[in-house]
């Protein structure tokens, strides 16, 4: 509990009701894709806005200093929860533990606390909106209401794993539109957080692996991925968040996001699957084929008789 009062979350053990992801779940084939990096762009946008984790990033994150590598490490610990079977309990154990040290006051004098439930809630729940917003741009289609309630249902069970209060999670797709659309009016706000990560690429060292001779090259790498993060995190965004940041989004904005999105739905299905899928995405789902493979050879094994 905080010193005014305030719960927190906690964690006391592994939630042994909770079954990890594997095959067979909308979240298996759609979070390691290498669209769900686009989507999360918008997703993490909407988490700055929130006051409490905007201080919380702003006060003590890494971001700053090494914005490539918080970003990385955050799908990391996406990918964790999809894909990582039992790992997925520690990684969540080892951010709460690693969130408990994160709170105090903002620069407005506020009090923040990265483990508030509320905010806590907040993170998972936010990428809800952009996954269903997400598959209007970038895949062939939108999401069906059948399809949205099964997404929705791995979300629930994320939350879960991830020690969410029940309370906070909306117990419907439907009620989850009223709890996401409160949130944005009443409780996100304009934070500098928010814009400091839409300059995200603008900061992005050259990886230590470029040749030095390609180096010039550069600038126009980040340029072009600035342009093309930045209108898929602004164009995902809900009108009443754009507001909120004073972004202005015009028709021209729109007919380039839809540009954009045709050409990522036509050419990321085409990508082979080492490419296509994020590496631990990847790896999880080589696994499973191949345990798969083992299983059926044990089955159709020759049997002493």
């Amino acid at each position: 509990m905080n010193p005014d009062g305030r719960q927190r979350v906690a964690v006391a053990g592994s939630p042994e009701s909770v079954e990890p992801f594997g095959p067979g779940t909308m979240s298996w084939d759609l979070m390691g894709d290498r669209r769900f990096a686009l989507m999360y762009a918008s997703a993490f946008l909407l988490q700055t806005m929130h006051p409490e984790i905007g201080a919380a990033v702003s006060k003590q994150s890494t971001f700053r200093v090494d914005p490539g590598g918080r970003a990385e490490r955050s799908l990391a610990a996406v990918q964790t929860w999809i894909y990582g079977g039992a790992e997925a309990f520690v990684e969540t154990r080892r951010l709460v533990a690693m969130h408990a040290k994160i709170r105090g006051t903002d620069d407005t004098g506020r009090r923040y606390d990265a483990l508030d439930p509320d905010a806590w809630a907040w993170v998972p729940l936010s990428s809800f909106h952009s996954s269903v917003v997400g598959h209007e741009y970038f895949y062939d289609a939108p999401l069906s209401k059948a399809e949205q309630e099964q997404l929705y249902a791995d979300l629930v069970r994320a939350c879960r794993l991830l020690h969410v209060p029940e309370r906070l999670i909306p117990p419907t797709v439907a009620d989850y539109w009223v709890y996401f659309h409160d949130v944005v009016d009443r409780v996100l706000e304009g934070h500098a957080m928010a814009h400091a990560f839409l300059d995200i690429w603008k900061k992005f060292p050259p990886p230590e692996s470029l040749p030095s001779a390609a180096r010039f090259l550069w600038p126009a790498v980040t340029s072009v991925a600035d342009g093309a993060f930045r209108i898929a995190a602004i164009g995902l965004l809900p009108q009443r968040a754009r507001d909120k940041l004073g972004l202005p989004w015009s028709r021209a904005d729109e007919r380039r996001l839809r540009a954009f999105g045709r050409a990522v739905a036509e050419t990321v299905p085409r990508l082979p699957e080492r490419l296509r899928y994020m590496p631990i995405a990847y790896c999880a789902r080589e696994a499973a084929r191949a345990k798969e493979r083992l299983d059926a050879a044990l089955r159709e094994r020759p049997r002493a008789g």
